[in-house]
């Protein structure tokens, strides 16, 4: 082969290797949660029941009871540029039907993330107090209940191997 048919070659294969790269779409766009359609929306106006509501809407994302009883729908967008890279969120929509202590739709309200009200939907843990210890660190610490009992046995059987 000549030094020109070598040099086309190469051209050719350079060619269609970076034509498969740009026709390839490499990133993935990901969907979660519910998405709210506007129609549905204008059935449950101020006023209607929690029972319209769940016809309507069916099961929210997640509910609050602490104040009074809310109705969260969560949808989510999560983007990432190659398959093996972590998704990040890029847009988060929150529909909270506020209802009054007679259970009826006190209020609407629609959060973005551009709001600063961001859940935590995949762990869905509440962080509480105190510390997490192993099976090893509650049987050696020699707590309370279960733990202590553990810890006298594991003493007795390590002092029949000292000789005592």
């Amino acid at each position: 082969m000549t030094f020109l048919s070598k040099a086309a070659l190469a051209t050719a294969i350079a060619t269609a290797g970076l034509t498969g790269c740009t026709s390839m779409q490499i990133g993935d766009t990901l969907y979660n949660g519910y998405v709210v359609d506007e129609q549905s929306l204008k059935l449950i106006p101020e006023g209607s029941s929690r029972e319209q509501v769940l016809l309507t809407m069916g099961t929210p994302s997640t509910t609050a009871t602490f104040d009074s009883e809310v109705f969260y729908y969560i949808s989510q967008k999560r983007q990432r540029a190659f398959a093996a890279m972590k998704p990040r969120l890029v847009e988060q929509t929150v529909l909270a039907i506020y209802f009054d202590k007679d259970g009826v739709v006190a209020r609407r309200a629609n959060y973005t993330l551009q709001d600063g009200k961001v859940f935590d939907t995949i762990s869905r843990t509440t962080p509480t107090g105190g510390r997490d210890l192993t099976f090893l660190q509650q049987l050696l610490s020699g707590g309370t209940g279960a733990a202590s009992s553990g810890a006298a046995a594991a003493r007795s059987i390590l002092g029949g191997f000292g000789g005592n």
